[in-house]
């Protein structure tokens, strides 16, 4: 095998330098770190098979449908950018493989297909772009699926991905982690020096006209995706300083409310909430899954005394801890009943808490959004309590529909559902108790005295127009 060169932005070169079990890249728009790793892949593949190596090499997403959401496409302009790979792969318009029969490109989406990943064959090597959404339980069945290795190498995983939020699996699995061989590192658009002129235009353009999201796009910040619903309330509060580390419960004000999103074996998501001259105190969230209404029970007793400051080794907490508790409000399908238990949610949760300290909440979706843009104004959140709920409201957005380039208006049913549709019942209890906006004097525009408008109450106008026998 000949030497031959390749290519890269220069903070790439050390990641693909010496031994590692992952490598990857992280960053914004235009970093062309996507077009890079498409690239090596392919020269990865082209040592493998001159070595006599034989296997795949898997490209993955967690989302994808069909060919067309893979990264096929840009794995073939990838190849045929190097003459070398070029010659050395076949390029089908469903197909990537190596003319010598070694090297075979697969594409999967981990969302659908993460189980069927186990029985693939010889996998050298997996590329997860767009990883940002990939869950942790998508990464604990892939992972061991790794385990190729041979003289002086060994499969591995590669990732790049544009950050969205703190919690994400792939954040917190491997941007901060100190182990050797995992080399990851940031890419942006002005570490790419083939950064197109053309680009260079829409990213001045952003910046200038949409400063709430350039950061995200182009800058690989944490921030607010597109289509977001409360995305940009979330940065509003924060600029207003309204998340903050001193909200905390008033033992003298309104009782604790508490708002949920049940789920079994699906992310169960929990608020609690405190009303508030003018607005409410948003104290604690959490969330979990693979839980159900008698794991969540003692949880949520347990949150109920520490927010509130009873101490349950006192006599009759219980007592106490329902005089402080307003409600627990889920949604309609907390009615169903269980196989397991043979009781619904409401009927455990209201058989430990009581009847009257338990309620379902049924509203449109819209109704649900519009009531969380209002509330959400009035909030304050305690931010250290609340950090993972408050990712989720950032990332909850609309679904978008690429085909047709427009978004839905039913929200996408992800990661950020879970604590937006709790945080938006909770809302619509809470937008009950707002008062009410006194109705404004109709207005109406008349022509007043030397051909000036006036705009005034009708009964006012009524009082000024001249009598018949006063005027001239």
């Amino acid at each position: 095998m000949s030497d031959v060169q390749v290519k890269l932005p220069k903070k790439l070169v050390p990641i693909f330098l010496g031994e590692a079990d992952v490598r990857g890249a992280y960053g914004g728009r235009g970093s062309g770190k996507t077009r890079s790793f498409a690239k090596m892949v392919a020269v990865r593949g082209y040592m493998h098979g001159n070595m006599g190596i034989k296997g795949q090499l898997l490209c993955a997403r967690q989302f994808m449908n069909s060919l067309e959401d893979s990264s096929l496409e840009e794995c073939k302009r990838a190849i045929e950018e190097e003459p070398f790979l070029l010659a050395y792969y076949e390029i089908g318009d469903r197909y990537i493989k190596s003319r010598d029969g070694n090297i075979q490109f697969s594409f999967a989406g981990l969302d659908r297909n993460i189980g069927s990943i186990k029985s693939k064959g010889r996998i050298l090597l997996c590329w997860v772009d767009e990883a940002e959404p990939v869950t942790e339980h998508a990464f604990s069945i892939l992972i061991p699926t790794l385990r190729e290795e041979g003289d002086g190498w060994n499969a591995e995983l590669w990732l790049t991905w544009n950050p969205e939020r703190k919690s994400s699996a792939v954040n917190t699995r491997f941007r901060n982690t100190d182990d050797p061989r995992v080399k990851i590192v940031e890419l942006n658009w002005r570490d790419n020096p083939w950064f197109p002129e053309t680009l260079n235009r829409t990213r001045l353009k952003d910046q200038q006209e949409r400063p709430d999201t350039y950061d995200h796009i182009w800058e690989g910040a944490y921030g607010v995706p597109q289509g977001a619903i409360l995305g940009k309330l979330v940065q509003q509060a924060r600029r207003e300083g309204r998340i903050h580390q001193n909200v905390l419960f008033d033992p003298l004000g309104a009782p604790l409310e508490v708002s949920c999103d049940l789920g079994h074996r699906d992310t169960a998501s929990w608020w609690f909430w405190q009303r508030a001259i003018g607005g409410f105190r948003v104290l604690y969230y959490t969330g979990a899954s693979g839980m159900d209404a008698q794991d969540w029970i003692p949880v949520i007793k347990d949150t109920i005394y520490l927010l509130t400051g009873i101490d349950k080794e006192q006599e009759n907490p219980e007592v106490l801890m329902k005089k402080r508790l307003g409600k627990i409000w889920m949604p309609h399908d907390a009615r169903a009943k269980t196989f397991q238990s043979k009781h619904s949610s409401i009927e455990q949760f209201s058989q430990a808490f009581g009847p009257d300290k338990c309620g379902i909440v049924e509203a449109k979706k819209a109704d649900q959004i519009n009531a969380a843009r209002t509330v959400i104004k009035k909030c304050e959140f305690q931010s250290s309590l609340c950090e993972y709920g408050l990712e989720g409201l950032e990332g909850w957005k609309f679904k978008f529909y690429p085909e047709l380039g427009v978004y839905s208006k039913e929200p996408e049913h992800d990661w950020a559902s879970h604590p937006a549709d709790a945080f938006a019942y909770g809302c619509l209890k809470m937008e009950a108790s707002l008062p009410k906006e006194k109705p404004k004097d109709p207005t109406f525009p008349a022509k007043g005295i030397n051909g000036r408008i006036v705009t005034a109450p009708l009964n006012e106008l009524w009082e000024s127009t001249p009598k018949r026998n006063e005027r001239i």
